[in-house]
């Protein structure tokens, strides 16, 4: 605690310094606050990483019991329910990649922009390249209608581990942002080229003849570089699925939140493509059934992301709304109150109307002030920041030296919070005015679970009883602010003895 002038108002329990060592210099006790460090960051990764954590639980139970419960039949021939869906995964990777372009155009990342192709390509495999190689004709069953969207699929998920590795690297603004939403297309044009030109010396990938309903049947069926390419796939879902939640811990990302669960799930259903047969049939596998887990996933995050975006865009316009109201108030009201101050001062002394005149435009131009500080105050403003600003505030305008002794730790809600500024500004404006005091000391603490705001001043004093009658209106204005909290309100006041203002709550 220390005593300031009207130029310095900066309180010590504010703005602590760290401690100094006997040399001067300031102690570094790092090493023993280290290990608690470590648990925390550990609890804190654990705490927002919980649902990658159910995910990885969920997608080995299935993988494990199917590995190791042979009587588990895990296929259903059902050609419909397959397409469905392919195109329900295939609608939901577009609608999060629509989402994720968006915040690419509004950031610039370049894991927006990785992650919004790795989506696309995805969405591109699952709607219809199958279907078009076939309508095309003269090509052999089971090659290049199962090698062309299984290679744009691989593609997708490097994609998707290139933008899980980026973090919030800035994308390079060689091109326009929105060309880069064509990448996709030239992408899959050449892999598709490529596999057109040779297509007749593709190998046959997979025989849906060999396609087992059973757990008991051969495993890993297809040709090697099928099984190479599930397992590239699946491999670079594992990595992001841990990246994304590891970033996850550290940035208040909605999307990201639910990224590492997704890519989750989808690891396991590449896993399971591999131990068992390929997407690439009629039959519906637990691997469709993971997969199509890990786009709801997806979508889920897509629906916070979006409803996080647009609570945000309220906030904001809140605030800008609050911050116009402010300068009105600040342009017009209170230049116009201190023009009425200023000419009120041509009214001879011996006129008892001036004194009052004068005493009404302060009080008008305190209260005009405090709403203009209110509406320009954001809600995630401790209360030790609101009462030092209020208080220094005044001590800069009547030019009395201001000592504080507030504890940052104490928290209340808005309205309290409001409630309590405006006890301390009237507090300091009665030991100005009516205390004619030089010097106050505020005081914000808290002992036994009760928590306390002081108000001292070095003034002359006042009678209560007679005060009640003469300034009543502060006095009972700050008492039932105080109630409001709900609190107590108690003014000790003794003529030429000073005064204090304790509200407690």
């Amino acid at each position: 605690m220390g005593t300031t002038g009207p130029r310095s108002f900066r309180s010590p329990a504010v703005f602590a310094a760290p401690p100094l060592s006997p040399a001067g210099h300031p102690q570094d006790d790092s090493r023993g606050a280290e290990p608690d460090r470590r648990v925390h960051a550990l609890g804190a990764w654990a705490g927002r990483s919980r649902l990658t954590i159910a995910a990885w639980l969920v997608g080995l139970a299935v993988t494990s019991a199917l590995l190791w419960s042979p009587a588990v039949v895990f296929g259903v021939r059902d050609p419909s329910a397959h397409l469905v869906l392919d195109s329900v995964d295939a609608c939901v990777a577009l609608l999060v990649a629509s989402l994720v372009f968006g915040r690419f155009l509004r950031h610039g990342r370049l894991q927006d922009l990785l992650l919004f192709q790795g989506l696309v390509l995805l969405a591109a495999a699952g709607l219809g390249l199958t279907y078009l190689t076939e309508v095309l004709g003269g090509i052999r069953a089971e090659t290049l209608d199962i090698w062309l969207p299984l290679a744009i699929r691989v593609v997708g998920a490097l994609l998707i581990l290139a933008a899980a590795l980026a973090h919030t690297r800035p994308a390079k603004r060689m091109l326009r942002r929105r060309l880069l939403a064509l990448v996709p297309l030239p992408l899959v044009a050449a892999v598709y080229l490529a596999l057109w030109t040779g297509r007749d010396r593709l190998p046959v990938a997979f025989d849906p003849g060999s396609a087992p309903v059973s757990a008991e049947n051969a495993l890993l069926t297809g040709h090697p570089v099928l099984l190479l390419a599930q397992g590239a796939a699946a491999v670079s879902f594992f990595i992001a699925s841990v990246a994304f939640a590891s970033q996850s811990a550290k940035r208040d990302d909605e999307l990201l939140r639910w990224l590492g669960p997704a890519c989750a799930l989808g690891a396991f259903a590449r896993l399971n493509y591999v131990l068992f047969p390929s997407l690439y049939t009629d039959w519906l596998y637990t691997g469709d059934l993971l997969r199509t887990g890990c786009y709801l996933l997806l979508l889920v995050g897509a629906a916070r992301e979006i409803r996080t975006y647009w609570r945000a865009q309220v906030t904001a316009a809140v605030l800008d709304d609050r911050r116009r109201l402010a300068r009105e108030l600040h342009d017009g009201v209170i230049q116009e109150l201190a023009y009425i101050r200023a000419e009120s001062h041509a009214i001879p002394v011996d006129v008892a109307s001036g004194i009052r005149i004068v005493n009404a435009c302060d009080r008008a131009l305190d209260e005009a002030r405090a709403a203009v500080q209110a509406l320009g105050r954001t809600s995630d403003e401790p209360l030790s920041f609101t009462v030092h600003r209020a208080a220094t505030e005044l001590a800069a305008r009547y030019g009395i030296d201001l000592r504080v002794d507030l504890d940052e730790a104490i928290t209340v809600d808005s309205e309290q919070q409001h409630a309590l500024m405006r006890i301390t500004r009237e507090a300091v404006s009665n030991a100005v005015h009516h205390g004619k005091a030089m010097g106050v000391h505020i005081r914000l603490s808290e002992a036994g679970g009760r928590r306390r705001l002081a108000i001292a001043d070095d003034g002359v004093g006042f009678d209560v009883p007679a005060g009640t009658d003469t300034t009543g209106y502060g006095l009972v204005s700050m008492q039932a602010r105080a109630r409001a909290l709900p609190g107590t309100f108690n003014v000790e006041a003794r003529p030429a003895g000073g005064s204090v203002v304790t509200v407690q709550w």
